[in-house]
């Protein structure tokens, strides 16, 4: 039996394509492009990310360069009511009012139970699909069972540093390094990213509330309510302990104690639920065995430096450790596989390509006389294990090349590194 009227749902479809028509992505994304590519076939394009990254904005985005789609938004609490027996009727609403769609949107259809069945019956019949959702394992679980090998993920994050300088409207040319005028504007903007981060809609406003409401949305929704979380008073307590623990190490157990918790199995249950709606994300020690690289202590990242502003995180936030985590983010970005690395010393980043070790970065603030030694020995213990000649060491604003015992040194300024090396 239908749990919504097809009377409602004609309502809704309408009222959601006018509002879709009212979207303007002032920013073209970066990832636009390579999304673009994948319309050649019929894969499912997944769109994942953080909610209120900019999911559906791309999606208005790929609408302007295409024809003959339609779009439904399941987020709607208009669609609460909403069940598998109705995509059958939402369907040929779609192929009315759209006058017989090839390209389907669908954003966060993850909401409504075995939505992967409708998806894989589209996908037979020719058509193409683009879907977004806020969490990573239900829509990689769902697909891996259903669709193996038939679609495309991407992974969508908050406005990159090059974004966010669109969004100023601040030009970046060919030669923009050797401008000092434009080098200054480039660096205040990049304080400015450092502290606000790269949601859009906050970037437009300012407002703090948004962020407040923002993060409270994912920790209610996302998290919660998702996971059917008892204890909320723990994982609120665990977001902060996470959130002032920004790059440094951690183990389950050393948070089961501070959580006064039985085990530590919940802390890794958490935690896990906390990175599968994106919100923070967990970087393993490198080891060329797995199991040992599984035991040994984490570093936790937070997806948007925004977030140190919300009530909960009780903290200042260090801009060293900030520094590190935008770095984290955008080697994220980039989609590479990166752990760090501990033996006698530490280096924040290797980067491995395939089965071996391709690039090693170390991130410092302010590198002087004090760490010099520190950061230098971490950075280049790494590249001697991994036998590479180069390393580099991403500051603030500080840029030098120096050898170390026969090894070259990159030391470079954030900025340069975020619009130059990609």
């Amino acid at each position: 039996m239908s749990m919504i009227n097809p009377h409602d749902l004609r309502k809704i479809v309408l009222k959601q394509k006018e509002e879709m028509q009212k979207l303007d992505g002032t920013v073209r994304r970066d990832i636009l492009d390579e999304i673009l590519t994948w319309f050649k076939d019929n894969r499912v394009i997944i769109l994942t990310g953080i909610r209120r990254c900019g999911k559906s904005t791309i999606l208005r985005q790929i609408m302007k360069e295409k024809e003959n789609y339609c779009y439904v938004n399941f987020e709607d609490e208009r669609f609460l009511d909403f069940r598998a027996q109705d995509f059958e009727s939402l369907n040929e609403i779609l192929i009315e009012l759209y006058n017989n769609p090839e390209i389907y949107f669908f954003d966060e259809i993850q909401n409504v139970e075995k939505f992967e069945t409708f998806v894989r019956r589209l996908q037979d019949e020719g058509k193409k699909i683009v879907i977004t959702g806020s969490n990573a394992s239900l829509l990689s679980k769902e697909f891996g069972t259903r669709l193996t090998g038939r679609y495309k993920l991407f992974e969508i994050f908050p406005f990159s540093f090059l974004e966010y300088l669109k969004f100023r409207g601040i030009e970046t040319g060919k030669d923009w390094s050797y401008k000092t005028q434009k080098r200054i504007e480039i660096k205040k903007a990049f304080n400015e990213y450092l502290e606000l981060g790269g949601f859009p809609e906050y970037l437009k406003t300012n407002d703090v509330e948004y962020i407040k409401d923002l993060f409270e949305n994912i920790l209610y929704k996302d998290v919660i309510a998702r996971y059917s979380i008892k204890k909320q008073r723990v994982i609120k307590e665990l977001i902060s302990i996470l959130a002032t623990d920004i790059s440094s190490t951690f183990t389950y157990n050393s948070i089961k104690k501070s959580l006064h918790l039985g085990n530590s199995i919940t802390v890794k249950e958490y935690i896990s639920y906390l990175a599968n709606s994106y919100f923070f994300f967990e970087l393993p020690k490198f080891d060329f065995s797995l199991r040992n690289s599984l035991m040994a202590p984490k570093k936790i990242y937070l997806i948007d430096t925004s977030f140190n502003q919300v009530a909960g995180f009780n903290f200042s936030p260090n801009t060293g450790k900030n520094l590190e985590n935008v770095v984290f983010i955008e080697l994220k970005r980039r989609k590479k596989e990166v752990y760090y690395f501990a033996e006698k010393g530490e280096c924040d980043f290797i980067i491995k390509d395939g089965a071996k070790v391709s690039e090693a970065i170390q991130v410092c603030y302010n590198f002087n006389k004090e760490n010099r030694y520190r950061e230098v020995n971490g950075l280049v213990e790494a590249l001697r294990k991994f036998k590479l000649k180069k390393g580099y060491i991403i500051t603030l604003d500080q840029e030098e090349d120096i050898q170390h015992e026969g090894i070259k040194i990159k030391i470079f300024p954030v900025w340069k590194w975020l619009l130059e090396k990609n």
